[in-house]
């Protein structure tokens, strides 16, 4: 399904198309839909021993994306919840699902995820608002348990750079991430930021999402994460 986004629906100061209502909120709350936020690094170790090193807990190796060329780390962000550190996989060196992080010299945010419920009826909200997607698609990963979590992910054509999520349906017999990943750390903030934040706030309005925008010189994404041992900033 793919349909453009018209800008007249940008300017609609409410998230009624998609039968969600626009939603007050505190700068310090978390987006209700969050699922999981991605930290990209060139090197799976170095982003595993560079979290640790900042909050004193140390993600666990969740896998391979087969036919992806990543692999990720995990750690619990709280209930449903989660980091995902993800690199490239050498055994995949000939499959790129995020170039750019093969280029990263420090580790960087590079996207979220969201969970609106069921992926076939909001995608047949964002159809009737006249917003463009992709999905939803399948997914799956094998955890070094040999059990496999399985998934649905539906993305935005336009996701203004990575500041609009993507978003996904976890399979009811797939055990969430945040359920057995290392505890210990607590996001205490997420937001982005945009030089046009008035536009973004409309979109993320369009979409029901309860995100703290902000205005700033560049498009960016912020979280800070509570650890034992201190807190961790970290920016796209």
């Amino acid at each position: 399904m793919r349909h453009k986004i018209p800008r007249r629906m940008f300017l609609i100061l409410t998230g009624g198309a998609l039968g969600a209502p626009r939603l007050a909120f505190a700068a310090d709350e978390l987006p209700s839909m969050l699922d999981h936020i991605l930290l990209g690094c060139s090197d799976l170790e170095r982003g595993i021993a560079f979290v640790e090193e900042h909050t004193g807990v140390r993600a666990a190796f969740g896998g391979v994306h087969p036919g992806r060329g990543t692999q990720n780390a995990l750690l619990s962000l709280g209930t449903r919840r989660y980091l995902e550190i993800i690199a490239p996989d050498p055994k995949q060196a000939d499959v790129e699902q995020y170039s750019a992080i093969t280029k990263l010299k420090e580790p960087r945010l590079i996207g979220w995820a969201a969970h609106p419920g069921d992926l076939d009826s909001f995608g047949k909200k964002l159809h009737e608002a006249s917003v463009a997607f992709k999905g939803p698609t399948p997914g799956s990963r094998k955890r070094p348990d040999g059990h496999v979590l399985n998934w649905k992910i539906l993305n935005l054509e336009d996701d203004n750079g990575g500041l609009l999520p993507f978003f996904i349906e976890w399979s009811a017999d797939s055990l969430h991430p945040s359920a057995d990943s290392p505890k210990g750390c607590s996001l205490l903030r997420f937001e982005g930021t945009s030089p046009d934040s008035a536009m973004l706030s409309k979109q993320v309005s369009l979409l029901g999402l309860d995100f703290h925008i902000t205005k700033g010189d560049k498009p960016q994404l912020r979280a800070t994460i509570a650890g034992p041992q201190a807190q961790l900033t970290v920016t796209s």
